[in-house]
């Protein structure tokens, strides 16, 4: 295993001129007129995006036995685990201390520990479970052909494609048909995961061939015939920035939502759809027992200014180093550090990097944000038809390839520190960056093949009981905050503090609306919302990577945009509303992953590898049970609050099939679940 990667780092060839040379040489965004479909290809459900949500909603999908087409811009499913290469589970102890996940979550991690032979090879402290990228991509294949066996289902397997253009009906309310584009290497050209994705995601979006690569043209359809006014296929967009959606053009949001009774710890009185959490490029790296050489990246003086440990109590390399190490044969010395215990790094162990001040970049600014909104859309011409080249701002990914490889030379060379000053980070010689298409990311780079991304655009759900404007999921649903601090006193008018008071205060709420009782004198109720149309779960705390203040992010000096963490801190165990994955307008799209309705602080708890299992899962169950019972889901909760048997019907085969919609003892019944931490 340690001869495989022990590539290395020679920045002054590959990785510097994928680089830099974008600057060189950048990609007209000026799609070609389209051609005649090289294929057609049917479908019952069309997943577009192939992370865990993805593999998810295909893995239920296939279960079911409909024919599943999966389309993912890499050629690796699994999202998180593997092309973006947080290979590290996120769990919260409770939920984990009961192994109470949806099936296929399970399954997962019960193939990683009989890979590996224990479930966390990489010996890393911030996981149960911390192994190689490469191996999350091939359990999830062997998981979705086994699936497909079992449920006697069809996998149509696309990797290396994206969506180019939807087939609408002139009502707007059916996807009839989607154009893809598939990318295979041209002749002679350098094989697939040799460029960085800012230098390839451009050239995937269009119809003509390049020097880089040799395009298919793909046209998705539906498989079976069109019976009545119901769908007879659907479209689950489980992308990493919800594409679809806003190719489709269906109401969403982005970025900050305003102040509100819903959302009090917005950072902002008003929306702000360029301050997204930031997204973060990882990379291998192994501890080498003599010095290696390191060599400074040309643009490393630019993003200097920005890296840092952080805090005192992380200010420890091997604190960080085994902080997500995915790999280690040979067990290190206990130590201790900030209150944290770990074992030493040694000789031949592999670290995944995803630090906030590191490898994590910030933009927030309408001249900087990665993900375009509708209007940036619409100013580039993506909305126009053939127009679609993945709604990214190119730029802002080509700074954060650097900014992660700057970040490796600072964790081997670096003696500055941007939050701590001088005098804290030591060099660490003994260290070489993997790169190389057999590493552990699986490109010649050594960059994830796609950033980790914690937020992107969210639906606006349909109006329906309780939420006249459109269904979201907001803070005030899943928070633990009770909400007394003066803060919100000052910061919401006095009405909005007495709705807020009213909303958390179960069956008092009506007292405090009233003006019967003053809204401090009304205790908090001590749950989340609980959701009559819930299908599925996750658990997580509300976590930040706020946005930075100023453009460009690794401006000297630079401050995280002020309040943006005021709404983090720990949440109760959630549901995942079937309201928060039906987008208004179109009835056969269906949203998984970090694209359902949420709000922005609620998003950074809706974001993390068990929920997005769970979402996906929900929505595979979700197609398949309207295709059989010809039934669209918006029908399913058009009448709440009264009953929805047919709804009822779904949430039971949910639970039948081993995909809880609630967890242990966290009914209406029980009004206390502060053991659920």
């Amino acid at each position: 295993m340690k001869g495989k990667y022990l590539v290395s780092f020679r920045l002054s060839s590959l990785i510097s001129f994928t680089l830099i040379s974008s600057f060189i040489a950048p990609y007209s965004a000026v799609p070609a007129p389209p051609r005649t479909p090289d294929k057609t290809v049917n479908c019952d459900i069309l997943v577009v995006g192939g992370g865990l949500s993805g593999a998810a909603t295909a893995y239920e999908g296939l279960l079911a036995g409909r024919t599943v087409c999966l389309t993912e811009i890499t050629d690796w499913l699994g999202g998180q685990i593997s092309s973006q290469g947080t290979s590290a589970l996120d769990e919260r102890p409770t939920q984990r201390a009961k192994l109470y996940y949806s099936r296929g979550y399970l399954e997962l991690r019960k193939r990683i520990e009989r890979k590996y032979g224990k479930l966390n090879p990489g010996d890393c402290w911030v996981s149960d479970s911390c192994y190689l990228p490469r191996d999350g991509h091939e359990i999830l294949r062997s998981m979705l052909r086994d699936a497909e066996k079992e449920g006697r289902g069809k996998l149509q397997w696309l990797p290396n494609t994206v969506v180019k253009e939807l087939n609408i009906s002139p009502d707007r309310k059916i996807i009839n048909s989607a154009i893809a584009i598939q990318h295979q290497p041209a002749p002679n050209a350098p094989p697939l995961n040799t460029f960085t994705l800012s230098q390839s995601i451009e050239d995937a979006y269009r119809y003509q061939n390049s020097s880089r690569f040799t395009k298919s043209i793909i046209r998705l359809v539906p498989k079976q015939k069109q019976k009545g006014n119901t769908p007879n296929w659907y479209v689950v967009d489980t992308t990493e920035t919800g594409e679809i959606i806003a190719l489709a053009d269906v109401p969403y949001r982005l970025g900050i939502d305003a102040r509100s009774y819903l959302e009090p710890s917005a950072s902002s009185a008003n929306n702000d759809p360029y301050c997204t959490q930031g997204f973060t490029y990882t990379f291998a790296m192994e501890a080498t027992q003599q010095p290696q050489p390191q060599q400074m990246p040309p643009f490393y003086p630019n993003y200097a200014p920005y890296y840092s440990y952080e805090l005192s109590r992380l200010a420890s390399f091997p604190l960080v180093f085994t902080y997500r190490r995915i790999w280690s044969p040979r067990k290190g010395e206990t130590m201790k550090f900030g209150g944290i215990t770990f074992t030493a790094p040694t000789p031949g162990d592999i670290s995944m990097q995803n630090w906030t001040w590191g490898n994590d970049y910030r933009p927030g600014t309408a001249k900087d944000n990665l993900i375009y909104t509708r209007q940036q859309l619409q100013a580039t011409g993506q909305l126009k038809p053939g127009g679609w080249m993945g709604g990214l701002r190119t730029d802002a990914l080509r700074k954060g390839e650097e900014n992660a490889v700057g970040f490796y030379y600072w964790l081997v060379a670096g003696t500055t520190d941007s939050q701590l000053g001088d005098g804290v980070k030591k060099p660490q010689p003994n260290n070489r960056f993997l790169s190389g298409l057999d590493s552990p990311m699986g490109t010649a780079h050594g960059l994830s093949k796609y950033p980790y991304m914690r937020e992107g655009r969210r639906i606006i759900g349909r109006p329906s009981w309780g939420a006249p404007e459109g269904f979201a999921i907001w803070e005030i649903d899943i928070s633990r905050r009770n909400y007394d601090d003066e803060y919100y006193r000052e910061a919401l008018p006095a009405r909005e503090y007495r709705r807020l008071k009213a909303a958390l205060a179960g069956l008092e709420a009506l007292s405090v609306l009233s003006g019967q009782k003053r809204p401090e004198n009304v205790a908090r109720r001590t749950r989340s919302t609980i959701f009559p149309d819930a299908v599925g779960i996750g658990h997580y705390a509300i976590d930040f990577h706020p946005c930075m203040t100023k453009s460009p992010p690794e401006a000297p000096g630079n401050t995280e945009r002020a309040g943006e963490r005021r709404g983090a801190g720990q949440a109760y165990p959630f549901q995942i509303a079937l309201r928060a994955m039906i987008p208004q307008k179109i009835d056969n799209l269906l949203v998984g992953g970090k694209s359902i309705a949420t709000s922005h602080i609620a998003a950074a708890a809706y974001r993390v590898h068990s929920f997005e299992w769970s979402s996906g899962a929900a929505a595979g169950t979700t197609a398949a049970f309207a295709l059989k019972n010809n039934i669209a889901p918006y029908q399913l909760v058009d009448n709440l609050p009264r009953q929805e048997p047919q709804l009822q019907n779904l949430q039971r085969l949910l639970e039948k099939n081993g995909n809880p919609t609630a967890f242990p003892d966290t009914s209406i019944f029980n009004q206390n679940w502060e053991d659920w931490k």
